[in-house]
């Protein structure tokens, strides 16, 4: 069993945003702005929050839909919850989310340098179809690649 069988995913909503974004700074050498959640939000995608029982943030996920298609935006676990298969399932609930919205597959961005994720990514089933030149913005000012991949459901 992993530590997200006592965990509960559930929309997430503007109160929200000031703990995503800090999670999301704590995890990621180059963040979403907080407006970046709340334009979000006000967009409309589909945004989840999983919490642990005594309601710590333990994770996050936002997808918008396209066509047929799911975009995965960005999906964080908690630190101290790395290893222990919330990863695995939040892309068990995002790929359960793109069905029920009809979807074909879902596409995501991932650094080639955030290799924790890509070897998630990789083993959950999601292969890569490509690669966006300087995509992410990365230290002094350069730029990083993305590592597109899709899974198809």
């Amino acid at each position: 069993m992993t530590d997200a069988a006592h965990l509960e995913l559930r929309p997430m909503v503007v109160g929200d945003v000031d703990e995503v974004h800090a999670l999301e700074c704590s995890v990621f050498p180059h963040p979403w702005s907080r407006a970046n959640f709340m334009d979000s939000l006000a967009s409309g995608y589909d945004a989840w929050v999983l919490r642990d029982p005594a309601g710590a943030l333990a994770g996050y996920f936002l997808l918008m839909y396209a066509l047929d298609e799911a975009h995965l935006l960005d999906v964080a676990v908690a630190a101290p919850l790395h290893g222990r298969g919330v990863g695995r399932y939040l892309l068990d609930r995002i790929a359960a989310r793109s069905r029920a919205e009809r979807m074909a597959s879902i596409l995501l961005e991932v650094r080639p340098s955030n290799t924790r994720a890509l070897e998630v990514y990789r083993r959950y089933g999601y292969e890569e179809i490509g690669r966006r030149k300087g995509y992410y913005p990365a230290h002094e000012g350069r730029r990083e690649d993305a590592i597109v991949m899709r899974y198809v459901l």
